[in-house]
């Protein structure tokens, strides 16, 4: 199976935070920090406190958001320049091999830790930080079942 794609610089801002979002230490890090401002809230409002700790749990929280959604999936897409280029994907058995105009890369599936789906892309994962998008705007609805039946033998 291969296709041809590019990609879409909303849909990548998008991927990026499923991405981001689906990490560990970030949902931990967001629990920890709702709770912190939550908690701090209700003693605030209970009088328990003084607003500061209140203020401070409400601006770690608004700076978190900050940094997951916008300042984190801004700045990968600004310094890669993966994402203004056009690819052909070429999958089978044995391997994936990812070419465009200036060479290709070939990639065995045991190389791929693991994957996950989000609206717009497959996400497939070398690392738990480095991974690959596949957008799947460019595919077709048999195809994309098809994909999906070769990411879970093979790197499932």
């Amino acid at each position: 199976m291969h296709f041809k794609f590019s990609y879409n610089k909303k849909q990548i801002i998008q991927g990026l935070r499923y991405h981001f979002i689906s990490r560990r230490e970030i949902k931990l890090m967001m629990i920890l920090v709702n709770v912190f401002a939550i908690g701090s809230a209700v003693l605030f409002y209970t009088k328990k406190i003084r607003p500061e700790p209140f203020l401070l749990g409400s601006f770690i929280w608004v700076f978190m958001m900050l940094a997951v959604w916008y300042i984190l999936p801004y700045s990968i897409y600004s310094k890669s320049s993966t994402f203004k280029e056009t690819f052909t994907i070429f999958l089978n058995d044995e391997n994936i091999v990812l070419q465009n105009h200036k060479g290709e890369v070939t990639w065995k599936w045991n190389q791929f830790s693991s994957f996950f789906e989000s609206p717009n892309f497959f996400h497939l994962y070398f690392t738990s930080k480095t991974f690959f998008l596949i957008p799947k705007d460019e595919i077709g609805d048999e195809a994309r079942h098809e994909l999906r039946g070769l990411f879970k033998k093979h790197i499932g």
